[in-house]
C-alpha cells in the first residue's frame, strides 16, 4: 500500500493547467536535444549520444524520476537527424509518461562558424497510471472517481525549435510539444484533469576565454507555460584545462545547485549536479541528484582531434 503525503498533492496525478508538467533539468545545456529539436553540432560523421538521469526531491514519497536519452548526427552539411526519449515517473509508477521522438534539423551556414538551425520533432507520448493499492490521506483511492480507473493512452506529439550557434555561444527558442492534451477527460461530474499545456523554452549560453587554462561558461534557460509562473534557470561553470568543470546554478524561487563535469576522454563526458530546495517543499526532501553521460562516436574512424563539447 502506498500512502501519499502532502508533497504529492502538489506534484501527482491531477497536474492541472495551473502547473508545469514538462520535466526540468539542471544540466539542460548538455541535454539540449530533448529541449530543442533544432539543436545541432554540425560535426561531420560524428554520432553524438547522451543519457541523463534525474531523481528529484529525494526522500519524498512518490517524487519524480526522469531519464532522457538521445542520439543525433549530421546527414549532410545542412541536415542533422536524431532520436530522443524521455521517461518521467511520478509516484513510483502511479503516473508514468514515455515520450518518443524523431528529430530533424536544417542548418543554414553563415560567415565563419555562425549557423542558424530550424528543427522539428515528431513522435508520440504514452501515458500510464497505476492506482492499484493506492491510499490517500483522506481515504481509499477506490472511492475517489479521479483515482479509480487506470489509464494507458497514446497521444501524438509534434515540436519545433530554432537554434543560432557558433563555436562560442548559442541562443535557442523551442516548444517540444505543440499539441496540448487532456489526459483524463470529463466524466461522472469530474472536471478534466491532467491537462497539458504548450511549454516554451528560451535558452542561451556563452564561453568566455579567461586564460589559456580557464574558460567561464554562463548559461540560462527560461520556461513558459499557460497558467504557470515563469521558470528561470541561470548557471555559470568554470572549465579548467578543457577537462575539469565546476559551477553553480540558481532556479528562481526554487533551488540552488552545484554542478561538476569531467572530460574523461576525448569522446566521453561525465557530469553530476545536486539541487538544494529553497521552497517550502524543502521540508519534505533532501535534495535532487542528476547525472549525465555524453559520448561522441567517430563513424569514419579518422581519429579526429576536436575541441571539447561546450554545450
Amino acid at each position: 500500500m502506498k500512502r501519499i503525503i502532502a508533497i504529492l498533492g502538489l506534484i501527482l496525478i491531477t497536474h492541472t493547467t495551473f502547473a508545469q508538467q514538462d520535466p526540468q533539468y539542471t544540466h539542460y545545456m548538455y541535454n539540449m536535444n530533448v529541449v530543442n529539436p533544432a539543436y545541432a553540432t554540425a560535426k561531420e560523421s560524428v554520432l553524438d549520444l547522451g543519457v541523463l538521469y534525474r531523481t528529484q526531491w529525494v526522500g519524498a514519497v512518490g517524487a519524480p524520476k526522469t531519464m532522457t536519452a538521445f542520439a543525433h548526427m549530421p546527414i549532410s552539411k545542412k541536415i542533422e537527424m536524431g532520436v530522443s526519449v524521455i521517461t518521467d515517473d511520478i509516484g513510483d509508477g502511479a503516473k508514468k509518461e514515455n515520450n518518443f521522438y524523431a528529430d530533424f534539423a536544417y542548418i543554414l551556414q553563415f560567415e565563419g562558424s555562425h549557423r542558424l538551425s530550424f528543427g522539428m520533432k515528431a513522435g508520440f507520448t504514452n501515458l500510464t497510471t497505476n492506482f492499484n493499492g493506492f491510499q490517500l490521506e483522506s481515504g481509499n483511492a477506490s472511492t475517489d472517481e479521479a483515482f479509480n480507473q487506470n489509464i494507458n493512452a497514446f497521444k501524438p506529439s509534434v515540436g519545433a525549435g530554432v537554434y543560432y550557434f557558433t563555436d562560442k555561444y548559442y541562443v535557442g527558442l523551442s516548444a517540444p510539444n505543440l499539441l496540448p492534451t487532456k489526459h483524463i477527460e470529463e466524466r461522472a461530474g469530474i472536471n478534466a484533469l491532467g491537462s497539458e499545456e504548450i511549454h516554451l523554452f528560451a535558452t542561451a549560453g556563452y564561453v568566455f576565454q579567461v586564460s589559456d587554462m580557464f574558460k567561464v561558461k554562463p548559461a540560462a534557460m527560461a520556461k513558459f507555460a499557460k497558467g504557470a509562473p515563469l521558470t528561470l534557470d541561470v548557471s555559470a561553470n568554470v572549465l579548467y584545462n578543457n577537462r575539469f568543470e565546476l559551477g553553480a546554478a540558481y532556479r528562481l524561487d526554487d533551488s540552488v545547485s552545484g554542478l561538476m563535469a569531467i572530460n574523461a576522454t576525448k569522446n566521453l563526458k561525465i557530469g553530476y549536479a545536486y539541487d538544494y530546495t529553497l521552497s517550502n517543499l524543502g521540508q519534505f526532501n533532501s535534495g535532487t541528484h542528476e547525472v549525465f553521460l555524453l559520448f561522441n562516436l567517430d563513424l569514419l574512424g579518422k581519429g579526429y582531434d576536436k575541441s571539447p563539447r561546450f554545450f
